[in-house]
């Protein structure tokens, strides 16, 4: 039977089953219930070797939305003050373009309205843009900035007394484990569906560890892999005309986004994730509800979304 592979992204998360439940239970909303169409699921957790523990639902910045950030807890950026000159170098360029350092211009409870005009259309929009007060914004780009930086250069770091992982070592064991776990079914389609910093350690796992396991199809949504920050430090180095995973994903790549989500910087991908120097991702964008965009719940009941797994799916 068919089977998906979820990896969620950024930031503290409530327990494995239990995202992965409410998974599940977003895409039904959305037109797609898995288990109706005989369709088995799994979920790469990785948010417990950053976190000392789960996050209680209802919390964190998965789901909710007109009191975003105000139980979600504020990263210390102490971490930053001893690391070497490189790695310093990656965060500082990164912090400059989350704009991490710049001054509210009407305080930090200032919330901006959303952009004139037809916000999918925009070319580029501006950070400034995005309808979030400033405090939550920065609190959602310091978990970003943590999160990045620990995967890409393979920190240590110790989530509870006596307890330490090399991030990008255990959490890489983590996805090719359970894709080698979930590739065992030999019928039906097996497609991965990552959000947010999911995409980044998907994405780093089909392309670079070599002993990743194939899949039909590939799914990321509310996606930084646009950013160079990101990109540029992938081992080995990243050439953007032979970047499609060809090796691992047999099939379509599925890049779905919201213009008004603060981590999808550069949201529409297929330019920078080339196969053999011509663009094959579908980029689909999305318009999801209220002030916070991206949320892996609001993107996963969203009909393009669901159709589009559906046909990656085989059903």
């Amino acid at each position: 039977m068919p089977h998906v592979t979820f990896i969620h992204g950024i930031a503290n998360k409530p327990p494995k089953e239990t995202l992965l439940r409410n998974w599940r239970a977003e895409l039904a909303q959305g037109g797609l219930d898995l288990a109706t169409n005989g369709v088995t699921s799994s979920m790469v957790y990785w948010a417990d070797v950053m976190y000392p523990e789960p996050a209680a639902e209802g919390t964190n910045f998965e789901s909710v939305d007109e009191g975003l950030g105000l139980t979600e807890t504020d990263e210390d950026l102490a971490w930053i003050e001893d690391l070497p000159a490189d790695e310093k170098a990656f965060v500082e360029s990164f912090r400059k373009r989350l704009r991490l350092d710049v001054e509210s211009p009407k305080g930090e409870d200032y919330e901006p309205p959303a952009p004139d005009g037809n916000e999918d259309e925009l070319e580029e929009l501006r950070f400034e843009a995005i309808p979030l007060p400033w405090f939550i914004k920065r609190r959602v780009m310091k978990a970003l900035l943590k999160d990045v930086h620990h995967y890409l250069f393979n920190a240590k770091f110790s989530p509870r007394p006596g307890e330490e992982y090399q991030v990008q070592n255990h959490i890489r064991k983590l996805f090719v484990d359970q894709l080698k776990t979930d590739s065992a079914n030999p019928d039906g389609a097996h497609v991965v569906v990552s959000h947010s910093m999911g995409t980044v350690i998907s994405y780093d796992c089909l392309k670079n560890v070599a002993d990743c396991p194939g899949i039909d199809a590939y799914m990321t949504v509310g996606c930084p892999l646009g950013l160079s920050e990101v990109h540029d430090n992938f081992k080995p180095e990243y050439d953007k005309r032979d970047a499609f995973p060809s090796d691992t994903v047999g099939g379509e790549w599925v890049n779905v986004y919201d213009r008004l989500d603060p981590v999808a910087f550069d949201a529409r991908i297929a330019n920078d994730y080339q196969k053999g120097g011509n663009e094959v991702i579908i980029d689909q964008k999305v318009k999801n509800s209220g002030k916070w965009r991206h949320s892996s719940y609001k993107y996963y009941g969203q009909r393009d979304l669901c159709e589009h797994l559906k046909r990656l799916l085989g059903l």
